[in-house]
This record gives C-alpha cells, sequence and structure tokens, in this order.
C-alpha cells in the first residue's frame, strides 16, 4: 500500500492548491483541518507514514456523526483530498453520490424495457431519470402491497399509488401513463387504462409571475460591490438578467463567440427552446462584461465566460447563476417577500417593464425568446393597468330585487 509522510503530503496538496490557483484563505482552511484533524490523530498513535487505511480510521472514529452538516463534511473533504494526492497524485472535484432509484424483480425488469424504449427514442438523461423515480416509487407501492407480478395489478392499485402522491402528480401520470401504453402495445396487460388517466383531475394553480418594479430593479443593481471580481462577475449576471431577459442556462452558457462587439449584438441559441435569439449589447452590460473580463475573470481555457470564483475555475452553471442572482436580490434593500427572487424572476421584471412602457406581445415574445406568443400572454396578468381599463361598471340594483318575496334576501 502506498504511504507518505503526514508532512511530504500535505505539502503536494498545498502544492496542487497553489498551482491551480486556490486561494490562500481556501489553503489555509484545509492546512487547519489537517492540523487540528489527522496529525494530532496520527502523532497520538505514533504515526508518521499516512496510507488510506488511516484515513478510513480517523473517519469512522471522528467523523460519523452528522456526515451532512457543513463543519463534518468539509472534514470529510480533507481526508478526501489526502487520499486522492496519494493514490492519484492529482486531488478531484468534490464527491457526489448520486441517488439511486431501483427497479427490482419481475415488474422492474418490464419497466427497465419501458425506460429502454424511450432511450431509443432519444429522451434526454433528466426525463429518464425523472420517470425512473416515478416507476420505482409505483414499483415500491406495489411490492408493499404484495403485488409481484404484473397481472396481479389493478385499477384500484393505481388510483391508491397517484392518490399517495402529493407533489409532481402531473409527471407522475405521464409516467404512469407511458408505461401501461407501452405494457399494451406489447400485448404484457390487457388494458391500457388510458381513460382511468384521463379521469384524474390534476390540480393547476394559476401562477402570477414575481417581478419587481424598475425602483426595485434598480436598487438591486446598485446594491452590488464591484470592488472585488466576484461583484464583478454577479453584476454583468445581474445585468444580463435585468436588462436583456436571458435565462440562467443562457446565461451560464454564454461564450465569447456569441458576442460580436463590432456591432455590439448577442447571438445565440436558446438552451430551453432551441430558438436563435438576437438581442442588442446595451452598452452598461457590454461595459459590466469587460469590467469582469479585465479585472475579475480567472485565467482559463473555457470558452463560457462566466466562471466560478473557487478554485479550480471551471465554468459555472446554471444553479451558480441563479444562486448569486438570488443571493444580490436577498442582500439588497429591496423586500422580496413573498416573491421568487432567482434570476427567472428578472425575466419578469423585464417583461412587466416592457408592458408598462406599451410594448407589444409580439416585440415581448421576441425578445424573451418564446416559441409561441402563447406564453408570452401569461405576463397580461401583472399589467394591472391595462386590466383595470378593461373593468366593466357594476349595474345598480334596483331595491324590489332585495324585497322579493316579502324580503327573504335579507334573512
Amino acid at each position: 500500500m502506498k504511504e507518505l509522510s503526514i508532512t511530504q503530503l500535505i505539502e503536494a496538496c498545498m502544492s496542487f492548491f497553489r498551482e491551480h490557483n486556490y486561494s490562500e484563505e481556501r489553503i489555509r482552511e484545509y492546512q487547519c483541518r489537517w492540523n487540528n484533524g489527522i496529525k494530532p490523530f496520527m502523532r497520538d498513535k505514533g504515526l508518521r507514514f499516512y496510507n488510506v487505511s488511516i484515513g478510513l480510521e480517523y473517519r469512522n472514529t471522528y467523523l460519523t456523526e452528522n456526515p451532512q452538516e457543513n463543519p463534518t463534511r468539509d472534514k470529510i473533504r480533507a481526508i478526501d483530498v489526502l487520499d486522492d494526492m496519494l493514490m492519484f497524485e492529482t486531488i478531484s472535484k468534490r464527491r457526489t453520490i448520486p441517488t439511486v432509484y431501483p427497479l427490482d424483480g419481475i415488474i422492474g425488469k418490464e419497466m427497465e424495457k419501458f425506460l429502454l424504449h424511450l432511450q431509443s427514442q432519444r429522451r434526454s438523461k433528466s426525463t429518464l431519470q425523472r420517470h425512473r423515480l416515478h416507476l420505482s416509487g409505483f414499483l415500491m407501492s406495489l411490492t408493499t402491497n404484495r403485488i409481484g407480478n404484473i397481472s396481479m395489478i389493478s385499477e384500484q392499485n393505481i388510483v391508491c399509488y397517484i392518490s399517495s402522491r402529493r407533489t409532481d402528480l402531473h409527471n407522475c401520470i405521464s409516467t404512469l401513463r407511458g408505461l401501461f401504453r407501452f405494457w399494451h402495445t406489447k400485448n404484457i396487460v390487457d388494458r391500457d387504462y388510458q381513460e382511468l388517466f384521463s379521469t384524474i383531475p390534476i390540480p393547476k394553480k394559476e401562477k402570477i409571475p414575481s417581478y419587481y418594479n424598475k425602483d426595485e430593479i434598480v436598487r438591486i443593481e446598485d446594491s452590488v460591490s464591484r470592488a472585488n471580481p466576484l461583484g464583478k462577475r454577479n453584476y454583468a449576471i445581474l445585468l444580463l438578467a435585468t436588462r436583456l431577459g436571458l435565462r440562467a442556462s443562457d446565461i451560464a452558457t454564454l461564450k465569447f463567440s456569441d458576442i460580436n462587439w463590432d456591432t455590439s449584438m448577442i447571438t445565440l441559441v436558446m438552451k430551453k427552446t432551441g430558438k436563435i435569439i438576437e438581442l442588442p449589447l446595451l452598452p452598461e452590460v457590454g461595459n459590466a462584461i469587460i469590467d469582469y473580463l479585465r479585472n475579475g475573470r480567472p485565467k482559463s481555457e473555457s470558452q463560457q465566460i462566466f466562471l466560478y470564483a473557487v478554485a479550480p475555475y471551471k465554468k459555472i452553471a446554471s444553479f451558480g447563476v441563479s444562486s448569486a442572482i438570488s443571493q444580490i436580490i436577498q442582500h439588497s434593500s429591496v423586500d422580496a417577500g413573498n416573491r421568487h427572487h432567482g434570476s427567472h424572476s428578472m425575466r419578469h421584471s423585464l417583461a412587466a417593464c416592457m408592458l408598462t412602457n406599451g410594448e407589444t406581445i409580439p416585440t415581448i415574445s421576441e425578445v424573451l425568446g418564446h416559441k409561441k406568443t402563447q406564453t408570452t400572454l401569461t405576463y397580461l396578468k401583472i399589467d394591472l393597468k391595462s386590466l383595470l381599463s378593461c373593468a366593466l361598471p357594476v349595474p345598480t340594483v334596483d331595491e324590489s330585487f332585495y324585497m322579493q318575496e316579502g324580503g327573504v334576501f335579507y334573512e
């Protein structure tokens, strides 16, 4: 088993950190975890050379409680770093354990065939994972009710499982509808239960987009401190959302090639719809991007403009964009109240501002990159001024109406 002295191993890790532009603050954090953790553990045992077994013994002794809490998770990460450097002479990114949704037994095997069918139709990984989640839940319900064969599944079993679902009911029904339709075409079941699925009501709440008025947007933008690289990046990200209405996914994937500085235009393929959209590169947006590129962006060969601010400097993900905007709003002087405070609320705010300025629905649809104008009509719900102009006066009611049958309406 490969061994190095703990001192040599830590020095190797620190060299790797500096080569990959980790901040000195981050390096000191790791030093502190090692100095207060594994080093005294080994010293007390009279050990000088580190190996994976020692790291495992330390974890099992001191790091078994609440492993998901930040302090414990960070200490575990410090041991993972030592193990990586010892075995591979490099340090991998944080490990994540994907959730597994098993499909076991006879019924599970036939469910897997359904997923393979969907995969052959080029369904996305996220879609397949969502179907697997609901199939696993349905299979667990069947197992609980001692249903071990497809022929034993009844209408009652389907309704019972669907009734137990409190969230994501629409996708749950969609999964089961597709499953039984597939099984029916393969002559595995006698009926596809489509009539049953069509009779199950799906409660649908009326959605009113969360938005902020023009003054609030200005206060949110002004709240961003641009004195450091992170602030410069987040300010540019925010302006792309507030001024151009870009989704978090499109901001995250924005590339250098998407910007034409000569014509001051941004041209990109929207990730959600696949639609090509052209937007003007407004001066304030362009200046914010330039400030980030010149004074805030770490050195990287990535063609995506925005990177994480912590080493190793990888391209930012959609979640990172949404998180950055959310934190800006929460730390501004604007009270979000019950409103959403993510990147999409900034997109809604732009639509609201355009409506207030009298822009037409087709124009707003084009700016936001909607495939269908019908999608944009959702924003009519927040145009209170126009809605009030459509209100009809309430006619007065003659007193005789209330006096019918001796004034029964007063009772």
